[in-house]
């Protein structure tokens, strides 16, 4: 079943059932999250992780991030991208307010999502996700990247061995 969801943004998101999601969101007017603002987000998706979302892969960015995710089905169908979205944002904002002394809006209230169709493509997305901080200039190697997780080791060899991603 394929639902749409409209609400208001520029945006149409449309959400197929069971489906995996590359998802990114980008920080309010990008302002750079601090290495302890990283890691709270990074904290949040690990909590979320079984509960709402099966996390597949993240990588939190200075002023983005990029997250694979398969949300999870309750008794109504699937748990939709808004909700997800809404925890992670909400929860996250909450703790970096709090922890970092910061006021104000953390996050943008736009994210871009695309339904994935095949596994390579989540391997396509899994390698742009693991070489975004090399090509950002943070790291030279991608596993010394700390805000960064992946579900399996396997992922990332298959994800390095694959394709190139073009995605910016």
């Amino acid at each position: 079943m394929l639902r749409r969801y409209e609400y208001r943004r520029r945006l149409p998101h449309y959400q197929p059932d069971f489906k995996i999601f590359f998802i990114t969101f980008c920080t309010y007017q990008r302002w750079e999250l601090p290495g302890g603002a990283r890691q709270i987000v990074l904290d949040v998706f690990l909590r979320g992780d079984g509960k709402l979302f099966e996390l597949l892969a993240l990588v939190v960015m200075p002023d983005h991030v990029h997250v694979a995710l398969n949300p999870l089905g309750h008794m109504d169908g699937q748990v939709s991208l808004p909700e997800i979205l809404q925890a992670i944002k909400s929860t996250s904002s909450h703790r970096i307010n709090k922890e970092l002394g910061h006021r104000g809006t953390v996050w943008q209230q736009e994210s871009f999502d695309r339904g994935l169709r095949q596994e390579e493509q989540l391997g396509d997305k899994i390698e742009y996700m693991l070489l975004n901080p090399v090509r950002a200039g943070l790291v030279r190697d991608p596993m010394a990247y700390r805000w960064m997780w992946r579900k399996t080791q396997g992922w990332g060899e298959i994800a390095l061995s694959g394709s190139s991603g073009s995605e910016g």
